[in-house]
């Protein structure tokens, strides 16, 4: 395989992911009220109400941000990391950084669950659609299953795409 295939077609991955995410963030949702929770710097972030929940906690020199509507959200970041968690209509997004890592999950619509994982230098993705679910470790291949699902990890130069 040449050693320009694997970047390039790792490439089209993400720009196809993007694209996909972009019609699952326009899709209708229901009417509760969003629940956002930053938390750059040392702090915490909790709120909750209507369905859409949310937690975000930062050590120092890190920046954490969970945002549900109508979904659950969490996200923790270390020092000198990054963790964004968004859940949208009935999902649940879970990221966990530690050092230079930045993961970001999000889950759009009923039963989509993504956990995503910085343990390594990296920035890594998980997105899930109704019924599917994402899992990014950081140390090993993202999976994805149960419906639409992508996740591109560059902690391990390695991703994954379902169409069910």
């Amino acid at each position: 395989m040449h050693p320009r295939t694997c970047p390039r077609a790792f490439g089209l991955t993400i720009s196809a992911g993007a694209a996909a995410l972009g019609v699952l963030v326009a899709a209708p949702t229901g009417a509760a009220a969003p629940a956002a929770c930053p938390a750059p710097g040392p702090a915490a972030a909790q709120t909750s109400g209507s369905g859409a929940r949310c937690s975000a906690i930062s050590d120092a020199g890190g920046a954490a941000a969970a945002y549900g509507l109508d979904g659950t959200a969490s996200a923790n970041a270390a020092p000198t990391s990054l963790s964004l968690a968004i859940a949208q209509n009935g999902g649940t997004a879970n990221s966990n950084s530690t050092a230079l890592s930045g993961p970001a999950a999000i889950a759009i619509g009923p039963g989509a669950a993504v956990t995503t994982t910085g343990v390594r230098p990296g920035l890594s993705i998980g997105v899930a659609g109704p019924g599917a679910t994402v899992a990014v470790t950081g140390v090993s291949t993202p999976t994805c299953s149960g419906g639409f699902a992508f996740a591109g990890d560059f902690q391990t130069w390695q991703g994954c795409f379902s169409q069910r």
